[in-house]
C-alpha cells in the first residue's frame, strides 16, 4: 500500500509543492554563493586554495586572448606556447587547452584587455545575468529567478568560468525571438558559431518550421564573424585551429583525459563503460539521428512554441558527443520552458517528477558518473526529451479529437436547421 502511495505521488507530482521548490532552490543558491565566497576569500593571487587558477577553464580564455592581443593568435592553439603563458601567469604547472574556433578569440581578447581577476568577474557576471534574463522572459517571477540561480549547473559553470551561460542566453534568446523577430533570432543563432557542435539541429528544425529568413541571417552572421577574424588575424589562425583539432579530439575527448564523468553524452558513456571509440561514435550517431528526426517532427507538428523550444534545447545537448556538465545550463532553461507550458495547460502524469529529476541531476551527474559510472545527466535529458515528445503527441491527438467533436456538433446543428 505504501509503495502504491509513493508511486501515485510521483506520478501525479503532488509531492512537488511550491514551498519545497523554494526551499531546495534557496538551499542550493546559498550553497553556491557560500562556495564562491570561500573560493575567493581563500585565494592568493590568481590561485584558489587548492592551487588551481580561479575559474580553472577561464585561464585558457584569458591567456589565449592575451596572445591574440599580442599579435600571436595562432599560437593560442600551440599547447606548449599556451602552457608557458599560463605557467607565467599563475606560477603553477596546470594546463588548460584552448580549443574554441577563432571567432571566440574576439571575446577572449576583449576579456584579456583587463587583469585576470576583473576579467573573470566581468565574464561571469555578464554571462550569468544574460542567462537569468532569459529565465525571467520564460516565466517572469521571483521564484523562477531563484530556481534558475539555484540550478546546480550554475555552480559548475561559475566554478569553471565556462561558456554555459552565454550558450544558453543565445539559444534561448533565438528561440524566444522567433515569434516576432526572425532575423534577430538568426543573428543570435549565428553567434553560436563558437560552439559548432551545438548547431546541428538548428538548420533542420528551422527549415521544418519554414524559417528561411532566420536560416539566412544565422549563416550570414557566422560568415561575418569568420571574415572578421580573418581580417584581424589572417588565415594562419584558422589553419592553426584546424591543425589542432586531431590532437584535441584524441587527447581531450576520445582518450578521456578531461574525464568521461564530466561529459554528458552517449559517446562518453560508452567510453566510460569500456566501449571502443568506433562503437561510441556509432552509439552517438544513433542517438543524434533519433533526436534529429523527433525534433523535426515536433517543429513540423504545430506544437506550442514552448514545447518546440524545450525540445530544441534538450535535443541540442543530446545530439552532440561533446557536452560537458557546465553546458547543462541550457538544459535548465529547457526545463523552464517545459514547466511554463505545464503551468499554462496543466501537467500530465510524471511530468512534474521528471522536471524535478532534471533540476537535481547536474548536482550528482559528475560524482555518480565517476564513482558508479551512472549516466545521470544523460538519463535526465533523455527522459525529459521523451516526455516533451509524448506531450506534443498527446496534445496533437487531443486537438484532433476536439476538432472532430466540433465538426460533429456543426453538422448536427446544420442538419437540425435544415429540418426546420
Amino acid at each position: 500500500m505504501m509503495r502504491g502511495r509513493v508511486l501515485g505521488a510521483l506520478a501525479t507530482g503532488d509531492w512537488l509543492k511550491p514551498p519545497l521548490m523554494t526551499f531546495a532552490a534557496a538551499l542550493m543558491t546559498g550553497g553556491t554563493l557560500l562556495a564562491l565566497v570561500l573560493l575567493f576569500i581563500t585565494a592568493h593571487g590568481t590561485l584558489d586554495a587548492f592551487g588551481r587558477p580561479l575559474g580553472t577553464d577561464f585561464s585558457s580564455f584569458w591567456t589565449a586572448g592575451r596572445m591574440a592581443l599580442q599579435g600571436q593568435a595562432a599560437l593560442a592553439y600551440d599547447w606548449d606556447a599556451l602552457f608557458a603563458l599560463q605557467r607565467q601567469t599563475h606560477g603553477v604547472a596546470i594546463y588548460f587547452p584552448w580549443s574554441y574556433p577563432p571567432v571566440f578569440l574576439l571575446v577572449a581578447a576583449a576579456l584579456a584587455a583587463l587583469p585576470y581577476g576583473p576579467a573573470l568577474l566581468l565574464w561571469q557576471a555578464a554571462s550569468l545575468t544574460g542567462a537569468l534574463a532569459m529565465a525571467w522572459r520564460i516565466v517572469p517571477s521571483s521564484r523562477t529567478l531563484l530556481l534558475a540561480l539555484g540550478f546546480p549547473a550554475v555552480l559548475i559553470c561559475l566554478g569553471h568560468g565556462q561558456t554555459g551561460f552565454l550558450t544558453a542566453m543565445l539559444l534561448v534568446g533565438g528561440v524566444l525571438a522567433l515569434s516576432r523577430h526572425d532575423v534577430l533570432a538568426g543573428v543570435l543563432f549565428g553567434l553560436l558559431v563558437y560552439k559548432p557542435q551545438f548547431g546541428l539541429l538548428l538548420p533542420f528544425v528551422l527549415a521544418a518550421d519554414g524559417r528561411w529568413r532566420t536560416i539566412v541571417a544565422a549563416a550570414a552572421t557566422g560568415f561575418a564573424l569568420v571574415a572578421l577574424t580573418m581580417a584581424i588575424w589572417g588565415w594562419p589562425v584558422w589553419q592553426a585551429f584546424l591543425d589542432s583539432i586531431p590532437l584535441t579530439r584524441t587527447v581531450a575527448f576520445e582518450a578521456g583525459d578531461t574525464g568521461f564523468e564530466k561529459f554528458q553524452s552517449v559517446f562518453a558513456i560508452v567510453r566510460m563503460w569500456g566501449g571502443s571509440v568506433p562503437s561510441a561514435y556509432v552509439a552517438q550517431g544513433a542517438m543524434t539521428a533519433a533526436v534529429l528526426a523527433v525534433s523535426v517532427l515536433i517543429w513540423r507538428s504545430g506544437a506550442a512554441p514552448r514545447l518546440k523550444g524545450a525540445a530544441l534545447l534538450t535535443g541540442t545537448l543530446l545530439s552532440s558527443p561533446y557536452v560537458l556538465d557546465y553546458d547543462l545550463v541550457v538544459f535548465g532553461l529547457a526545463l523552464a520552458m517545459f514547466a511554463a507550458h505545464g503551468l499554462e495547460r496543466g501537467f500530465m502524469r510524471w511530468e512534474k517528477t521528471l522536471l524535478a529529476f532534471g533540476w537535481f541531476a547536474p548536482l550528482v551527474a559528475r560524482s555518480l558518473g565517476g564513482l558508479l559510472h551512472l549516466p545521470v545527466g544523460l538519463a535526465a535529458m533523455t527522459a525529459v526529451f521523451v516526455s516533451i515528445a509524448l506531450r506534443v503527441l498527446h496534445e496533437r491527438h487531443a486537438g484532433a479529437a476536439a476538432a472532430a467533436v466540433a465538426d460533429t456538433a456543426r453538422v448536427s446543428s446544420e442538419t437540425a436547421t435544415a429540418r426546420l
